[in-house]
């Protein structure tokens, strides 16, 4: 969520009833600003926090959720300035997509100082919020990338960077075959559909599948490879301020952007919340104050 404008007596929010349901789960409340007021930010839709005189940018635990507020009390140890340059929209996006992708690439080995020899690397549902973030730093730790999208964010997804992008809904994308025919070193699994049963052959020997949209056959997989040389292996983000603060100076000297799909004003909340829970945005829904 981007916010501007001035400091008001009383503050828009969103209230979620449910997760789903398209945009019938969200509720317009007003609420009056308090210094110990809390409304914490729903799963992944983070927003840019207006604390006179600075913008701050901050990420809220989804078990704490609740919805959408111009205005939010959040720990110092997850607010990091906006850089001069950057505009709200672009950083709204990066929490909590941006370090998911950060943190996956870095748990198989990605440098990202220019220093790393790279691997062939496989990265699912390219042009979602995680996955556009996920190619655009691949692309920095030297990674020869194939990505998978649908059929209309193909050229999304490679003018971002990947080296190729394939049709999920084509026999070779859904096999996760790439022109050339090698295997992978790694697998970024950012869909829940992705299934061990079909990384498994996809692999290189070694080889490895980071999977961060697990599913209940993905976490059996990952005890039944613990001691394999192809395995899979679960991730789960954490909140990391430092990580941020790295994303952003990315996006500072121009080597990293947020790929937004719409934006929508605070009174059509619903129809973002709506198109954010379709799972068909390509990159990240944002929505303004």
């Amino acid at each position: 969520m981007a916010t501007a404008g001035t400091k008001p007596s009383t503050m828009r929010a969103v209230q979620y009833s449910g997760y789903g349901g398209g945009g019938s789960t969200a509720d317009t409340v007003a609420a009056a600003q308090h210094s110990r007021y809390r409304l914490l930010v729903y799963q992944t839709l983070a927003f840019v926090v207006k604390i006179f005189p600075i913008e701050l940018i901050a990420t809220c635990y989804r078990m704490k959720s609740g919805g959408l507020a111009e205005y939010v009390a959040a720990s110092e140890s997850i607010t990091v300035a906006r850089p001069a340059g950057i505009s709200a929209a672009d950083a709204a996006g990066l929490p909590l997509a941006g370090f998911t992708a950060l943190q996956a690439l870095r748990a198989i080995g990605t440098k990202f100082d220019g220093t790393g020899s790279g691997s062939n690397i496989l990265i699912t549902a390219g042009s979602g919020g995680i996955g556009t973030y996920a190619v655009q730093l691949a692309k920095l730790g030297n990674h020869n990338v194939t990505a998978t999208c649908g059929a209309r964010n193909l050229e999304v997804v490679a003018n971002i960077g990947a080296d190729e992008v394939l049709d999920y809904k084509t026999p070779e994308g859904a096999a996760l075959k790439n022109s050339s025919g090698k295997k992978y070193d790694y697998i970024v699994n950012i869909t829940s559909d992705g299934k061990w049963s079909a990384f498994k052959p996809a692999l290189n020997f070694p080889g490895r599948v980071v999977d961060i949209a697990s599913n209940f056959w993905n976490f059996v997989a990952s005890i039944l490879t613990f001691f394999s040389k192809k395995k899979l292996s679960i991730m789960i983000a954490s909140m990391e301020k430092e990580d941020l603060r790295f994303l952003l100076d990315l996006m500072k000297e121009g080597k990293l952007k947020t790929v937004v799909d719409s934006r929508h004003p605070f009174e059509k909340v619903a129809d973002a919340w709506e198109k954010s829970m379709s799972g068909h945005a390509t990159g990240k829904v944002i929505v303004e104050m």
